[in-house]
């Protein structure tokens, strides 16, 4: 977390752009600019800036908004529930759909099953989020109008259309996390199946559902949830132009504003934030390795 804002501080600081001067317009003078700057202190050295920055993280406090002078903590609560319900319904959809698909190539390895499933997540994989979104939009939206273009409901307050506003989104993202999970859980399955204690459950009378469920399955889930984990980075990524794409309004759409405006304490905030949440997931990973395998101990 202290490199992650070290680096984003200098990333910020040091590229071309200044709040100033787009929050004092295209015809103001240098001498209004180099008034604003003063007033959000970024007169001050880099050093004594970051000093600033750090001191009010360690209290909770991760700034004040330059363009709305709100609290970013308020701002990101505002926007959180339509991020954090799109990558849930993503995670879980993308993991329902995945690991049945990879362990089902795998099972057909060779056949035309195996090379049907690889073509997809070959396809998953290469085209962009934001393509594959305004292909979605056009097909279901435009031309047949099955699901809304655009916009966010609360599932608390209207459940069926949170549910046709969050399909496409949900899709559209959890696409390319798919393709990830379904090779990793092919290559995995691969791997296991040739063992010899499958060789022994077969020779014994197990079913095959059972052979590959409760033996082969089990024993490759390590690599399983560890891509699981890895891909939350490209789900965060996804996020921010899945939002963009179908103008939802959350964290995401919050980031690209915040860029576009060079909002500072807001982009630094979300950053950190993401990062955050990053490392918790992939520290849960590691802590779920020990039930799934007994024999791994920290």
């Amino acid at each position: 977390m202290a490199v992650v804002a070290l680096f984003v501080f200098l990333m910020l600081r040091l590229s071309p752009g200044d709040p100033a001067a787009v929050i004092a317009g295209d015809y103001a003078s240098p001498e209004d600019i180099a008034k604003i700057r003063t007033q959000l202190g970024l007169d001050q050295p880099i050093i004594v800036q970051f000093s600033t920055w750090v001191w009010s993280l360690m209290q909770g406090n991760l700034g004040i908004s330059i363009f709305s002078n709100l609290p970013v903590t308020k701002l990101i609560a505002q926007r959180l529930e339509p991020t954090l319900m799109l990558s849930l319904t993503t995670l879980i959809f993308a993991v329902v759909v995945a690991v049945p698909m990879g362990v089902i190539a795998a099972w057909k390895a060779g056949t035309w099953v195996d090379r049907l499933i690889m073509i997809f997540a070959v396809f998953g994989f290469s085209v962009p989020v934001f393509v594959l979104g305004y292909m979605m939009i056009f097909s279901f939206s435009m031309e047949l109008g099955i699901l809304p273009v655009q916009g966010y409901k609360s599932p608390f307050d209207d459940f069926w259309q949170f549910v046709r506003h969050i399909t496409l989104p949900t899709i559209t993202l959890s696409v390319i996390y798919i393709a990830l999970i379904a090779r990793i859980t092919r290559a995995s399955m691969l791997e296991v199946l040739e063992e010899d204690y499958i060789r022994t459950a077969r020779a014994k009378g197990q079913t095959e559902s059972r052979v590959l469920l409760s033996h082969a399955l089990k024993n490759a889930s390590i690599p399983i949830v560890t891509i699981i984990g890895i891909g939350i980075a490209l789900l965060i990524g996804g996020v921010v132009v899945t939002e963009s794409v179908y103008n939802i309004p959350g964290l995401g759409r919050l980031v690209v504003d915040a860029i576009l405006k060079r909002d500072y304490p807001i982009i630094q905030g979300l950053i950190l934030m993401f990062s955050f949440v990053y490392i918790i997931i992939n520290l849960v990973i590691d802590i779920v390795y020990t039930i799934l395998d007994p024999r791994i101990r920290y």
